[in-house]
């Protein structure tokens, strides 16, 4: 295999300041490199796999699909599809020995909400580990027919009366997110709060399936809602509403969801967990490729996987938006993004803002340890071995440094706490 890398990746883009310096040594120290024997083959070749039927899921399905998790021992993998967020967090509790699932294709901060049992039962901490970032891009806020008219693109202040005359008027005002404190939930609070529209107050949040959003829409359930795709497109294409944004115009190139497993099945089976992140990493080189664009959709749209039509999935995949609300883009740059532009490292400084902004909405404590946290479910130390072996010679720097938002707000990962303190709507 000829393996690809994202252009201008040096290690001279490494930060060296204090905060991050520590943060990624104390990930190093915690999981010392070296932990696979190179002489030997997987500990077991079985590996149960959930996922959502998002486009983001992508690299698992193919990783399947294409043979790579048989090409480096894992064959007998089994990629299971998953009712909702909820389900997958409910699996990966019990796990394969107890009728659920060892690892998933997962909304990003789930892995540290499970580690610090803020969404499980009895809130007994299930130890997670991020092995990967499956994308960049690719979700959008998508809004009811009846808003088109107002202009509503990341600029949503006019949102804020036509919500607040509705509200008034005796609506109950619903923004739809597919899980508390996941990727989807973030974007939507950031989106609203950033507009003046206080996520907690002026509309009620709620959570529904990815697969459900468009019917709840068609029957006039939510005024808006996020989620990855298809459901954008389908919502367009049935004419039931418009997209506002796509969330890579809300924060270029932002991280999205995650390769994860259980803690103990890593620890158990580490030359596994290696062979099972070398196929991810291909089949994210392999979605990568305009020409296999087609071909990814064609599977991951059938009976096994999303069941819609490749129409539905094709489009934005292949970077063309259509609105809904008379806008349309060719070659967008905010196409969803599975390697390029180190699309599939998971960068510990990316933790770090999730893990902030589930402290601005209260889905975290305040008084978190946030590099404690990452140091113990990111794993970005695995990925960089499981790359190394697989022929990536120029390897990402541990962070992308200072991050901006489309308000013109910035996350450093030095201060986290400073940005914080500049939000003016959170809950903390």
């Amino acid at each position: 295999m000829k393996t690809t890398n994202a252009k201008g990746i040096t290690r001279r883009g490494i930060l060296k300041a204090g905060a991050t310096t520590a943060l990624f040594g104390a990930v190093n120290s915690a999981f010392p490199a070296g932990v696979f024997a190179e002489s030997a083959g997987p500990e077991t070749p079985k590996a149960i796999l959930g996922f959502i039927a998002l486009t983001d899921s992508a690299p698992l399905i193919i990783a399947q699909e294409k043979g790579f998790f048989a090409k480096y021992g894992m064959t007998e993998v089994a990629v299971q599809k998953q009712a909702s967020w909820g389900a997958t967090r409910d699996n990966l509790e019990l796990g394969s020995a107890g009728g659920g699932i060892d690892g998933a294709h997962i909304l990003s901060p789930m892995p540290y909400q499970m580690s610090t049992g803020k969404i499980t039962k009895g809130n007994a901490p299930v130890p997670m580990y991020l092995l990967s970032r499956l994308n960049l891009n690719g979700q959008c806020i998508s809004v009811a027919g009846a808003y088109k008219g107002l202009g509503v693109t990341t600029d949503a202040t006019a949102l804020k009366a036509a919500f607040a005359k509705a509200r008034a008027e005796g609506k109950d005002v619903k923004c739809a997110v597919t899980f508390p404190g996941g990727t989807h939930d973030l974007w939507m609070r950031y989106w609203l709060a950033a507009n003046g529209i206080d996520p907690n107050k002026d509309v009620s949040t709620i959570v529904v399936p990815p697969p459900q959003m468009v019917a709840n829409m068609k029957v006039n359930t939510m005024e808006a809602f996020c989620v990855g795709e298809p459901w954008n497109a389908q919502l367009v294409r049935q004419g039931i509403g418009f997209t506002a944004l796509t969330t890579g115009e809300f924060w270029a190139n932002h991280p999205e969801k995650a390769f994860t497993m259980r803690a103990d099945w890593v620890d158990a089976n580490p030359r596994a967990a290696k062979a099972l992140l070398m196929a991810v990493q291909e089949a994210a080189q392999w979605c990568d490729v305009a020409d296999n664009k087609e071909e990814m959709c064609k599977i991951i749209g059938g009976r096994d996987y999303f069941k819609v039509p490749v129409e539905d999935i094709l489009g934005r995949t292949q970077g063309h938006i259509d609105y809904g609300d008379g806008r349309v883009v060719e070659n967008t740059p905010h196409i969803m993004k599975y390697w390029a532009d180190h699309a599939s490292f998971p960068f510990p400084s990316h933790d770090l803002w999730f893990l902030t902004e589930n402290i601005r909405w209260g889905y975290q404590p305040a008084d978190l340890d946030l590099k404690a946290t990452v140091a113990k479910v990111n794993r970005a130390d695995l990925w960089l071995d499981a790359a190394k072996t697989l022929g990536v010679t120029e390897l990402p720097p541990m962070s992308r440094g200072i991050e901006t938002f489309f308000d013109g707000k910035s996350f450093d990962p030095e201060n986290p706490s400073a940005y914080l303190a500049s939000l003016a709507i959170k809950a903390v």
